[in-house]
């Protein structure tokens, strides 16, 4: 099949010094006395130790695990003995210790009890992605992202093409090379199950550069009646990019800021299929990789399965290294690898080659001169980017200027060191820079989350502070009303053709008049308040991590947020303007008795007709109805359990509408004109009859007896709406939430009536 290829732009081609390591198959190490196993041998956080000193453990066994997305499970290579958790140098560029694992082995290399899995279709694709995960396998080209990751992208992409790549394009190094010639059926089963994770995408492909004829041969040969393409493709240095392989075999670009998953395409490295294919087939954890050894300073150069944790000195030892002729240790390949300077750091998951360089070999390179301008790196960029401005900026260390000339889009390939004439350590410059813009984007975002955190307690505080005095405010008022009411009561003794007494009526008007002071007041804080939350929700999301988008998760939530904040900003509003409304009515009447102010209101109400009762009562049940519906939309944009009570409210207030609706049009011509029977009239009199003799009665009593009656009331009242509350829980019925916000507010008067005590 003739697949249709893309020219890489740019490239080198360095070189090679492949062959000395694929003379021979692919050789075993023998069991180290003791493995140094570290806690961060990935992309993302370390792992998080399981284990205690003195614990013996099992081959496989989890040993540490994923703290956090960005983490990968940590396994015993073999059985043995833990004997301690410490310090350990690294095959780090940073060259600094960390955390790690000691395991003494007892030679008996004894397995965990494991459960194998002979047809993996038998499993959902959630289950075999979960199994890759607790298998702890990361990419083994270099990078160690976790593959569970990579394989559950959050891109709304459709995934239409698997990339498998076997580009292996670093000098120098063939772990991969090997392993596609020798177990090559493990990398095509592997591709075919990772494809029935990814829910079967249309194109499942193997890219190897064409200087791997036999590696192609046999990929090919295990390939045969499967969907899976095998793709020999020139060789040129980086091809084994992500990103430039993608564009070699789809021509699909991956814009700035985006993965390879964000144009439907997932890329993953052959060793990596490999090791998932054996953590789902043999429940294997990655426990050992391939590393290709190589270099002048080696007895013998080729590629061995070690152990995750052996010593780099073992392995060296293993192979015959020869001090003399050493001139440096470098792990990784010579373009994108890095000097080890302590040869007791062991071997992790990312540790794809080791090579010994004779002092021909590698050459340090001479001091770097001053820049030519020859454009030579920019011809040799893959990224098309321009390596000479980006390094002017490095050294200014102007940040903007390197963000938007794209420097994170660079691969640290090395090509543009590679063919500087002034040896000009480029990449080291890049890297540099780019630690030092996460490094300030760290501090700034750890600033806007203290400026967040200290925003948020102040406003707490204000809400605290508004609580204290909103209770301060009702205390008062509630001290005014038992004035007002023992003016009243002076009132009720005293002849009713005797003149007022004008301490009473000085001392009733001046509490009315503080009280509605001091009600505007609360009610004008509450709507500043709200504003103030309004604003802090409208406030633009910021990403914990520099280049990371907001998730459409935090955004619903943040709309939902500004929402409900608009909502209580319009009713601080409304109920401010009906307080200054009925103040400016208020000011033109005298004080009036509460108890003659509800006679009228009784006597009014009983003088309407049929018509304006029904509409009356029309008008009420949909002001319900609006305030029920905007807190059952709030509670569902929340999340919060109250939402379906909420709409079962607004189902039984629209059916009460329909119900008055209908006895309104049911209602005869001449209804406008009806009045009440005399019957009702009777009743209505004999009612405030009896009001003004309780009326009476109250005004002979003490306060301490009001309030000690108000409080049994107040006892039984709360016991009753408790006991309708569960039996309205237990029928799941709509009126929970009335009887809940009820029972709150009943329990708020006893505690009021509780504290004036």
């Amino acid at each position: 099949m003739n697949i249709p290829l893309f020219t890489l732009p740019g490239g080198i081609h360095p070189p090679e010094h492949k062959s000395a390591s694929v003379q021979e198959p692919i050789g075993q190490l023998p069991l180290p006395p003791y493995l140094y196993i570290a806690l961060a041998q990935h992309m993302g956080a370390p792992a998080k130790a399981l284990v205690n000193p003195d614990q013996r453990v099992l081959k496989g066994q989890l040993i540490a695990e994923a703290d956090g997305v960005f983490s990968v499970n940590i396994h015993a290579p073999t059985s043995g003995y833990i004997r301690s958790i410490e310090d350990y140098p690294q095959a780090h560029p940073s060259g600094l210790l960390a955390p790690c694992i000691l395991l003494e082995t007892d030679g008996q290399d004894e397995w965990v009890e494991r459960h194998p899995i002979t047809d993996y279709a038998s499993l959902a694709p959630a289950d075999l992605l979960e199994r890759i995960r607790k298998a702890g396998i990361a990419g083994l080209g270099g990078a160690g992202f976790p593959t569970a990751i990579k394989l559950n992208p959050r891109s709304t992409a459709p995934i239409d093409t698997l990339i498998i790549n076997g580009a292996e394009c670093e000098p120098y190094i063939t772990a991969d090379d090997v392993l596609m010639r020798e177990r090559a059926d493990e990398v095509i089963a592997g591709t075919l199950m990772l494809g029935y994770v990814l829910h079967n995408p249309a194109r499942l492909v193997i890219g190897v550069e064409d200087n791997k004829p036999e590696a192609i041969a046999a990929l090919q040969k295990a390939a045969a009646g499967t969907p899976v393409e095998v793709v020999g493709f020139p060789t040129k240095y980086p091809s084994g990019g992500a990103k430039q392989l993608t564009w070699i075999l789809t021509g699909r670009e991956i814009p700035h800021g985006h993965h390879s998953a964000d144009a439907g395409v997932i890329c993953l490295n052959v060793a990596t299929v490999a090791a998932a294919w054996r953590a789902v087939r043999f429940d294997e954890p990655l426990i050992s990789r391939i590393t290709t050894l190589a270099g002048d300073a080696l007895a013998q150069s080729r590629n061995v399965e070690v152990l995750i944790g052996t010593p780099i000195d073992t392995l060296l030892q293993h192979q015959g290294l020869q001090p003399k002729q050493l001139s440096r240790l470098v792990v990784g390949g010579p373009m994108m690898g890095f000097t080890l300077t302590d040869t007791r750091a062991p071997v992790t998951k990312t540790t794809n080659c080791l090579i010994a360089a004779g002092k021909k070999e590698l050459p340090l390179p001479p001091p770097a001169q001053a820049c030519i301008r020859c454009g030579y790196c920019a011809d040799v960029c893959p990224a098309s980017l321009l390596p000479q401005q980006l390094f002017w900026y490095a050294q200014a260390e102007d940040h903007d200027r390197l963000k938007s000339h794209h420097l994170f889009d660079c691969i640290e390939c090395g090509a543009c060191s590679w063919v500087c004439p002034s040896t000009i350590p480029l990449v080291q410059y890049y890297r540099a820079a780019k630690g030092s813009i996460i490094q300030a984007e760290t501090e700034k975002e750890k600033a806007e989350r203290s400026r967040r955190r200290f925003e948020f307690r102040q406003q707490r505080m204000e809400q605290e502070e508004a609580a204290k005095e909103a209770k301060r405010l009702a205390r008062k008022q509630a001290a005014d009303e038992a004035r007002l009411k023992l003016a009243q009561k002076a009132e009720l003794h005293t002849n009713t053709t005797e003149p007022a007494n004008p301490v009473i009526t000085a001392t009733s008007t001046k509490a009315a008049a503080d009280n509605g002071v001091d009600q505007r007041a609360r009610l004008e804080r509450i709507l500043a308040a709200a504003h103030n939350t309004l604003e802090h929700a409208q406030k633009p999301l910021v990403p914990h991590v520099y280049g990371e988008e907001i998730s459409a998760e935090k955004l619903e939530k943040q709309q939902a947020r500004i929402k409900q904040a608009a909502l209580k900003v319009s009713e601080a509003e409304k109920k401010l303007a009906d307080f200054m409304a009925s103040q400016q009515g208020a000011t033109a009447q005298a004080v009036v008795s509460p108890a003659d102010d509800a006679i009228e209101r009784a006597r009014a109400k009983m003088a309407r007709n049929p018509r304006e009762k029904l509409e009356a009562g029309l008008e009420t049940l949909q002001k319900q109805l609006l305030k029920a519906q905007e807190r059952a939309a709030t509670a569902r944009a929340n999340g919060e359990p109250t939402a379906d009570a909420f709409e079962r409210g607004v189902a039984v207030l629209q059916q009460k509408i329909a119900t008055t609706r209908e006895d309104l049009a049911a209602l005869p011509a001449d209804s406008v004109n009806a009045v009440a029977t005399i019957e009702e009239q009777q009743a209505t009199e004999t009612a405030i009859e009896k009001a003004r003799q309780r009326l009476a009665e109250k005004a002979e009593k003490s306060p301490a007896d009001i309030r000690a009656e108000q409080r049994q009331t107040l006892t039984v009242r709360l016991e009753k709406t408790r006991v309708l509350l569960q039996d309205a829980e237990a029928k799941g019925a709509p009126t929970v939430t009335a009887l809940a916000a009820s029972l709150q507010r009943l329990q708020e008067k006893l505690n009021t009536l509780q504290s004036d005590d």
